[in-house]
């Protein structure tokens, strides 16, 4: 019995060894695609890192960027390329399909890849770095912008091996080439007509991955027929709202529409309405400022200034909290972004943003000026001027009728029961009148 317990014993772990190379190597038999069609924002950003999140977790054999896109935010790109260069698993950017480039930041996205390919009938270059708008950088921080990407996209191509000078020129000279040339002059590996083909030609190419040197073969990754196993990783919900939200004027525009929703609310309780979606907005603003490079100083400046706005309402002083907080908007939204990221609010919707505070507060100082200059409307002060009637002839000691109650008056002249009457004056419970038709 014995015998027969140890010879079984064997059998399963001589099999456990035949086994365990076979499932080393057939786990990997499919990749991972996502498809970056568009400007490169903080969504993207967030996008390609949860692929590459997922597809480690999944063992795909690699992660496939297709890449079409004429640019976009500079700290997003930095953001990427940092995920790429590090990332555990091989990474294949494939600029397609035809007709489509790798323009600006893709340049960077293209070559950062542990294989960079390109279909027929595409582009790569033009980095040449622009601001928050798409205008040109002017003064001293252009040249430190631009010599900043140009040893950026130096590193990028050093790391892997690609053309050095080329990706240089494509920052300094914004120059572009064809799918062919950029094989020529090192910057991309090959072109190839689909994505079989790509996989194909990087079999047997060497890349470090996770700090090591690792051959490519994705020999597995086909079936039966010779079709690759592709799986499609699509964006979620929340990428979607992140690529609308995450426009820095957007992501402006939410954070001003909460704060006015909210002030609203205060100034009137009960509204509802305006603090439901200022809570909203708020909160869609709080969810952009998570991947977008937002100051703390400029937003510690909006909230002053909305608080000094809150303040005007609720302890006036005729317009010194009204133009401090609109001095602190104005400055929050131009320094709202980071120095560094070279985003910004555009300026007409920062002047169209305080020009609506301002109309606010001079709405309120005007009906504070308005009310102080009325004359009281209640208690003794607020009958001098008040008409009534006398009820007895009134002179050294008389009584009227005012507001339906009986009034003890004097006059400095006599008056008859049942003139009019118009009060000059209150002392204690006495008031003096004179005669209305006399004035």
């Amino acid at each position: 019995m014995v015998f027969k317990s140890g010879k079984l014993l064997a059998v399963v772990m001589l099999s456990m060894c035949l086994l365990a190379p076979w499932q080393a190597h057939a786990a990997p038999s499919s990749i991972y695609r996502i498809v970056v069609d568009g400007p490169i924002t903080p969504s993207t950003q967030d996008f390609i890192g949860t692929a590459i999140d997922r597809a480690e977790e999944a063992g795909a054999a690699a992660l496939l960027i297709e890449l079409d896109t004429p640019g976009g935010h500079l700290f997003a790109t930095k953001a990427i390329v940092k995920r790429l260069l590090s990332a555990p698993l091989p990474v294949l950017v494939y600029v397609s399909p035809a007709g489509a480039g790798a323009i600006s930041a893709g340049v960077f996205l293209t070559m950062a890849g542990h294989i960079a390919a390109m279909a027929p009938g595409t582009t790569i270059g033009a980095a040449h770095p622009v601001g928050g708008q798409g205008e040109d950088i002017a003064g001293d921080m252009r040249e430190k912008v631009e010599n900043f990407t140009a040893s950026f996209g130096e590193s990028i191509a050093e790391q892997r091996g690609r053309n050095v000078e080329w990706a240089e020129k494509a920052v300094r000279e914004s120059v572009a080439v064809t799918e062919g040339e950029a094989v020529e002059l090192n910057i991309v590996d090959f072109v190839a007509e689909d994505i079989s083909e790509l996989l194909e030609k990087s079999g047997g190419r060497e890349v470090r991955v996770a700090g090591k040197t690792v051959a490519l073969d994705f020999s597995d990754v086909f079936d039966t027929a010779g079709r690759p196993r592709v799986i499609d990783f699509d964006k979620t919900l929340r990428h979607r709202v992140l690529d609308v939200i995450t426009h820095p004027n957007i992501a402006y525009l939410l954070m001003m529409a909460g704060m006015l929703g909210l002030y609203i609310e205060f100034s009137n309780p009960g509204a509802i309405f305006p603090g439901v979606a200022g809570a909203i907005c708020l909160l869609l603003a709080l969810l952009a400022a998570q991947v977008l490079p937002i100051s703390s100083t400029g937003v510690v400046l909006l909230v002053l200034g909305m608080a000094f706005l809150l303040g005007e309402l609720f302890m006036p002083s005729f317009g010194v909290l009204g133009f401090g907080g609109l001095v602190a908007i104005t400055l929050g939204s131009l320094f709202l972004y980071t120095k560094e990221s070279a985003l910004a609010v555009d300026r007409s919707l920062v002047t169209a943003t305080v020009a609506m505070f301002a109309a606010i507060v001079a709405a309120i100082v005007i009906l504070l000026l308005k009310d102080r200059r009325k004359r009281p409307s209640l208690g003794i002060e607020g009958l001098v001027g008040e008409v009534g009637k006398s009820v007895s002839t009134v002179h050294e000691s008389g009584k009227v009728k005012l507001h339906g109650e009986l009034w003890n008056a004097c006059s400095d002249e006599s008056i008859e029961s049942g003139r009019r009457v118009k009060v000059l004056s209150v002392d204690g419970l006495r008031v003096k009148v004179k005669e209305e038709d006399r004035e």
